[in-house]
């Protein structure tokens, strides 16, 4: 998505440092609601079975999105004063995005860990975003690619074969040395660098391929909704 950004440029609202709002909060909470209770079955079931991996895996994803809901609350309280609905529920997003890597090998104690920490990296993001000035309108990198970083580099420090037997090197924290948390950072190194060259570099090709793909400033004053669809969500 940072690739992306790049390429993409900034909205018309963001070129005039236009602050927008979250247009339906509701529905906000109401989606990610809905994707926290899927998560379970796409953490849950990558164990491929009703067995103690599975029941492990949707313990701790529910411990580490609710314990980030909270975190990012309270950071925003820290931070700005307050605290919001909006924030909360993308705290518990960046919850259920960080335990993923690590849900089938953290316990309780590692989850609550990476609850702790991912929601504090992401909303640190965000404030590097802005001041960075790239425009990410639902900060997908902050909450998802660094998010999912910090779970990543957390299953590193916090695996153990006590949850599951297939773990041959323990975490960091558990006994097992540095070895697991090296090859951690090697994979997401390579990740990082892979992903952000191939998009970077489709998304430059999608801008000679078909050059009007980006909306001009004048649809962007009239709206997506119009321009591509002909009709409005609300009078």
């Amino acid at each position: 998505m940072l690739a992306a950004t790049l390429v993409i440029g900034k909205r018309l609202s963001k070129q005039h440092n236009v602050e927008e709002q979250a247009h339906n909060i509701p529905f906000v909470v109401l989606g990610g609601a809905l994707l926290w209770l899927g998560w379970f079955g796409f953490n849950g079931g990558s164990a491929l079975g009703a067995n103690e991996l599975a029941v492990s895996a949707f313990v701790v994803t529910q411990v580490a999105a609710a314990t980030a809901g909270v975190v990012w609350g309270l950071v925003s309280y820290l931070h700005l004063g307050r605290t919001s609905v909006l924030g909360m529920i993308t705290g518990a997003v960046v919850g259920l995005v960080a335990i993923t890597p690590a849900s089938g090998f953290v316990d309780v104690n590692g989850a609550l860990a990476i609850g702790i920490v991912a929601p504090i990296v992401s909303y640190a993001a965000i404030q590097f975003r802005k001041r960075a000035g790239f425009d990410d309108a639902l900060d997908v990198w902050a909450c998802h690619g660094v998010g999912g970083t910090v779970g990543a580099i957390a299953t590193g420090f916090l695996a153990t074969s006590a949850v599951n037997p297939a773990v041959v090197t323990n975490g960091l924290l558990y006994g097992g040395g540095v070895d697991l948390l090296v090859k951690q950072l090697i994979a997401v190194g390579a990740v990082w660098a892979f992903v952000f060259a191939a998009v970077f570099v489709m998304m430059k090709a999608l801008t000679l391929i078909w050059p009007k793909w980006r909306l001009t400033k004048e649809e962007e004053r009239i709206g997506v909704d119009i321009v591509q669809h002909g009709e409005n969500a609300y009078s």
